[in-house]
């Protein structure tokens, strides 16, 4: 597991008691399978019943990786020795020294998981919890009326570059400028920020509608980006097109990405957006992921500390300050424990 000696190096693999979204569901099927995600290796399986499960990869024993062994329901054995750790944590079986100390205690880390919207989210609890609490998703991903669809992909990079491109609405205006109806409106902006339940909104001033003139982020158990790109007729039923996005860390220069893509449309309209989407759509957006990508990647890792942010960087900054000091926060809690 990833030393933390800072809260830099805290939020660098994510924060603490708060879900991240870790890969699409079709990644774990029927065998264990092993993701670095925030700074940890882990693995995850489902039971005969498809109900999912998740342990650090590492077995209590020896160390050797769990994602090895053998399924037996809601618990693991490993490979190397036999050890049985369950979807707890707490190890029911050392064949090779029956009765050792071992032997009913918890001492693998768990962690909570579920799957939503086509996607596994996992609970980063700082240490093993018997209940994990809920987490919210906006309503493009839990009311019928809309209809979505996840694009996942891994980028090169610290996942808060990827955070501050989507709190960035200028850059669709240049970066973005061929892309749907991103050329539309004016090319110069003032900005502000408009306070909500769960976080902000950052927005243009005068140009709702417009264009990629907003982003909100929020925290409702885990952390997300949402925004709308209005559309032409000839993108089909449904209006403005949203994206929902989360981000999470794979490791120090990886980063796991997810965006929804969802319109508001019901009956025959959902079916003729669906088609439409799949067919024409689809890959439009994967190319401007592509133009967000091709920048992000060749940024230094150190980019962000030699910067010069005006007017247009407020809600970056803003958000910067806040995870920052959620981060600090979390890891002078975790140091007051050590002690």
């Amino acid at each position: 597991m990833t030393k933390i000696d800072s809260p830099d190096a805290l939020l660098a693999n994510g924060l603490k008691d708060t879900w991240y979204a870790i890969c699409p569901s079709h990644f774990i099927a029927d065998k264990p399978v092993s993701l670095r995600r925030l700074g940890m290796k882990l693995v995850f399986w489902r039971d005969e019943a498809g109900k999912l499960y998740a342990l650090e990869d590492h077995c209590p024993h020896r160390g050797a990786p769990l994602s090895r062994g053998i399924l037996l329901g809601d618990r693991i054995a490993c490979g190397y020795h036999g050890v049985q750790v369950r979807n707890d944590g707490v190890v029911t079986s050392v064949p090779g020294s029956p009765g050792c100390s071992l032997e009913g205690k918890r001492a693998a880390r768990a962690f909570h998981v579920v799957e939503r919207n086509g996607a596994v989210f996992l609970y980063n609890s700082a240490t093993n919890v018997d209940e994990a609490p809920d987490f919210t998703l906006p309503e493009e991903l839990t009311s019928d009326e809309f209809a979505s669809f996840l694009c996942y992909t891994e980028w090169r990079g610290d996942y808060r570059y990827v955070i501050d491109n989507v709190m960035d609405p200028m850059h669709g205006t240049y970066l973005h400028k061929q892309s749907h109806s991103m050329a539309e409106g004016s090319s110069v902006a003032e900005f502000g920020v408009r306070d909500t339940e769960h976080g902000f909104v950052f927005e243009k001033k005068g140009q709702r509608g417009v264009n990629f003139d907003w982003t909100e982020w929020a925290n409702t158990g885990l952390h997300w980006l949402r925004l709308e790109i209005p559309y032409p007729a000839t993108g089909g039923p449904g209006g403005s097109f949203a994206i929902v996005g989360t981000y999470t860390p794979i490791s120090e220069n990886l980063a796991a990405v997810f965006h929804w893509r969802c319109r508001k449309v019901s009956g025959w309209q959902r079916h003729a957006w669906q088609f439409l989407y799949r067919n024409r759509l689809e890959a439009r957006h994967w190319a401007v992921l592509e133009q967000d990508r091709e920048v992000l990647e060749v940024m230094e890792p150190d980019a962000n500390q030699r910067e010069n942010l005006y007017q247009h960087d407020i809600g970056l900054v803003r958000l910067r300050r806040h995870l920052r000091n959620l981060a600090t926060d979390q890891f002078e809690k975790l140091k007051g424990k050590a002690l």
